[in-house]
């Protein structure tokens, strides 16, 4: 078994940073390409022995969300590898970790793959599958940020890549460990408001192109409504080139970066629902066990080629799921909120989901509350004795069934799913149409007009498949 410090399996490496060897962009889509059956090794842990040692780590994205990340996983494990494209995030690691070889380039990182039993990717979102893929063709343990993948494409080959390795994964949802969540998911299970048709979902946050009005109440970061005609000084340590990875080429400007700039932009993310999506989104998928739509169809303004909107809804329609009614799910972002909220019917709370039953209503904040509606009907109410264990904490999660095999709770069939249905509310709404989805073909079977969304070209020299 692997020893504190001493990888699994590892030989003796002379490399000490990323200019030790390079991992051709040919191999790189060999390694993409090959069938997962072939190319997956051995998990680095065998389930259920030496659950103190520590895993290796090799952490991919270490600014940002990816230092806390890296911090989370960090207390207990060994990270020996940080990559990133910027000197200032790898300097800053270095720091903290200085054991830990460095890389620019995630493709060559996994050349010395036999010297870790794990991943963490924080990327963002347009990245997130080419430097996930590889990580779980080679069977090793992956937590990705949320969105799982920039596309829906991406979320099926990511979700069925995981289905075949065999390893720990998790999506960074974090507020999915959380009590809240736990408490609402039983209420719901059990049938404290009756069987659920209808839920909104809602959010205050709007990162995209904003109205001159919106604008002006500082929903955003900044206000930008077209793409820059010029281009700014790439700052020093940057590697631009790297950073835009398999999305289209454009000059560097600071309205891309550092991030969350990037989230609004199509070519580099999918604006607030993708992001958000993953969070709020989560709850109904949980509690109702959702899976795919029968329908999307999706509204706001006039859908912009560059910019994710600030403000939109999107309406999916599910079937029956065995003893489960069919449900109608509506997102709502930015300035768009569910007709109850406007009318006073519930509380005007800034983010939240609402579940609709036959007995009842019941109101949720994500992390510290929920009501069940209306109050005087519910003032005897017995809650049912929590079923769903406390969770051990969401990077603690994944690290437990890397050494034991045990399920995560965001693994990424379950995230799979979530990313796809979150995909396609943004798909609705740049096609204008009411999708009728065939989850099994992947694509709308009304329309060709969404199949440019659901999967893209990539740029020269990078491949997913």
């Amino acid at each position: 078994m692997v020893e504190t410090g001493k990888p699994m399996n590892a030989k003796p490496s002379s490399a000490t940073s990323q200019s030790s060897g390079t991992l051709s962009r040919r191999h790189f889509s060999k390694l993409l390409g090959t069938s997962a059956l072939g190319t997956v090794v051995a998990p680095a842990f065998l389930r259920g022995q030496n659950l103190n040692g520590k895993l290796n780590i090799a952490v991919i994205g270490a600014g940002g969300r990816g230092g806390s990340n890296m911090g989370d996983v960090g207390k207990s494990e060994n990270i020996i590898a940080v990559c990133d494209v910027a000197d200032a995030a790898l300097d800053s690691a270095q720091k903290k970790y200085p054991q830990a070889k460095r890389f620019t380039d995630f493709r060559k990182l996994y050349e010395i793959e036999k010297e870790f039993d794990a991943v963490v990717v924080s990327t963002c979102e347009h990245t997130h599958a080419f430097a996930t893929l590889p990580a779980l063709k080679l069977g090793k343990h992956v937590y990705c940020e949320k969105p799982l993948t920039y596309n829906i494409w991406e979320a099926r080959v990511i979700r069925e890549a995981a289905a075949k390795a065999k390893v720990a994964t998790q999506m960074g949802t974090q507020i999915h460990a959380g009590d809240n969540y736990r408490r609402v998911v039983e209420l719901v299970q059990s049938g404290a408001i009756g069987p659920v048709r209808e839920v909104h979902v809602w959010v205050g946050r709007a990162w995209g192109r904003q109205s001159p009005e919106a604008a002006a109440k500082n929903y955003d970061i900044v206000d930008v409504r077209e793409r820059p005609a010029e281009a700014s000084p790439v700052p020093k340590g940057l590697d631009w080139n790297l950073w835009l990875g398999p999305a289209p080429f454009r000059p560097f400007n600071q309205v891309y970066y550092p991030g969350p700039k990037w989230y609004r932009w199509w070519d580099f993310g999918n604006g607030t629902m993708s992001d958000l999506g993953s969070h709020w989104n989560d709850l109904p998928f949980w509690a109702l066990k959702l899976q795919s739509p029968l329908t999307v169809e999706a509204g706001g303004p006039p859908p912009h080629p560059e910019i994710a909107p600030a403000s939109m809804h999107a309406t999916y329609e599910y079937g029956a799921r065995g003893e489960l009614p069919p449900v109608r799910l509506t997102w709502h972002q930015g300035e768009d909120r569910p007709e109850i909220w406007t009318a006073g019917g519930i509380p005007n709370w800034e983010s939240g989901v609402l579940f609709i039953g036959t007995n009842g209503r019941m109101l949720i904040s994500s992390y510290d509350k929920y009501l069940l509606l209306p109050e005087k009907e519910f003032s005897d109410f017995k809650r049912p004795q929590p079923f769903i264990p406390k969770s051990i904490g969401h990077h603690a999660e994944w690290i437990h069934a890397c050494k034991t095999g045990e399920p995560t709770t965001c693994n990424f069939q379950y995230a799979g799913w979530l990313t796809e249905a979150n995909h396609l509310g943004n798909v609705a709404y740049r096609t204008g149409q009411k999708l009728e989805w065939d989850s099994i073909k992947l694509c709308a079977t009304n329309t060709r007009a969404a199949d440019k969304f659901i999967r893209r070209e990539y740029r020269t020299g990078w491949t997913l498949s």
